[in-house]
């Protein structure tokens, strides 16, 4: 049996107060393992991702508990949270979350950085999933010099460069077109995936379904159903 990798437990989540208050995440429950990509689906507005930033640590839930390593995340201290965000979990944002003033390679390096692993070495990794995502030529330039599509390749190389035991993808293709979004998502799988990580993936790119192991459906906030995913031939 597959070895847990994160277990939520009845999360909820609103915003707001009163006659304003807005439900977004109802009682939701859910396991990851270890070896798996889970992608999760819905329409917009069901919750998806602010479940996300629940499990990875960014947004804290009103109720409920995230489990890591039989360790609730909502229970840590603030540096013990920082130090889960930085070599637990990796977040490929939407909306990229890139730092304007560094360069391409320099964005993908923080998370190698941050590791204390030297600067050189840092930028020569960068470099490496710079290729893999199709944007090497464009590793000096800072993100203003970036088109949208460039610039959540990026985002993507950040988080696969900084190889953490969860993984979670926000619409990681979303701004790619079918076949470079293919390519990565392959790339992730065969490359990134193991027995000791979990990718945990929203996304409406009905072409990369093929990828997933299982598909979590969210609608109005709650989970209404789990399917097998695709297999993909090699």
């Amino acid at each position: 049996m597959a070895e847990l990798a994160l277990q939520a437990t009845e999360l909820v989540k609103w915003f707001g107060e009163g006659d304003a208050k807005t439900i977004a995440v109802q009682g939701v429950s859910f396991d990851a393992f270890f070896g798996e990509m889970l992608f999760i689906e819905g329409p917009s507005g069901s919750g998806k991702t602010t479940l996300l930033s629940m499990i990875s640590g960014i947004l804290k839930p009103n109720s409920g508990t995230v489990l890591v390593e039989n360790r609730d995340i909502w229970n840590m201290t603030s540096d013990q949270l920082a130090d889960f965000r930085l070599n637990k979990v990796g977040f490929v944002f939407q909306d990229f979350h890139l730092f304007p003033r560094l360069t391409t390679v320099e964005n993908v390096a923080i998370p190698l950085i941050l590791k204390k692993l030297d600067w050189n070495d840092s930028i020569l990794e960068a470099m490496k999933y710079l290729e893999i995502v199709g944007i090497k030529d464009r590793a000096h330039l800072p993100p203003v010099k970036l088109s949208g599509g460039e610039q959540q390749r990026v985002a993507i190389a950040r988080a696969i460069a900084s190889r953490p035991d969860i993984l979670i993808f926000d619409e990681p293709t979303a701004s790619l077109d079918g076949d470079t979004g293919r390519r990565i998502i392959d790339f992730v799988k065969k490359n990134i995936l193991n027995d000791k990580r979990c990718i945990i993936v929203v996304t409406h790119d009905s072409r990369i379904f093929e990828y997933a192991d299982r598909i979590m459906k969210m609608e109005d906030g709650r989970i209404v159903s789990f399917e097998q995913g695709g297999e993909h031939e090699n």
